[in-house]
């Protein structure tokens, strides 16, 4: 160890697992993710590009903000939530909706499972 301080890559090696485990949370298990959607979602959520269901497609929906669908008719709490859907939001969202955007209409409980929803997000970052 000490030999890695004397070298100058302990900051290297600190900054290496630090961003691993900011990436943690991050990287779920994609194909256990679709079948968390699947078993979760897929009922009134699609994956497909401009394919809206029940509720609205959730291709790409990491990085977009929050009612931004056009052909959508999303609830007035939704369209004035001012959310744009990162994972840390989704992963709140998804886990209690009406807590997090309280007079929207999704009809989904939640999703209280850690391991699950860190899958779910892998799969719906992966979708693009």
């Amino acid at each position: 160890m000490n030999r890695l301080f004397r070298r100058g890559r302990a900051p290297l090696i600190a900054a290496t697992l630090l961003l691993g485990g900011g990436l943690a949370h991050a990287t779920g298990d994609v194909q256990r993710g679709a079948d968390v959607f699947a078993t979760e979602c897929a009922e009134c959520h699609s994956v497909k590009a401009g394919h809206d269901k029940k509720g609205p497609s959730l291709f790409a929906v990491l990085g977009r903000k929050a009612a931004s669908n056009p052909d959508f008719a999303y609830s007035d709490a939704m369209r004035q939530s001012g959310l744009t859907w990162t994972e840390d939001r989704l992963t709140a969202y998804i886990g209690a909706p009406r807590k997090t955007v309280p007079g929207g209409k999704m009809k989904y409980d939640g999703l209280s499972d850690a391991a699950q929803l860190t899958d779910l997000l892998a799969f719906l970052a992966a979708q693009h």
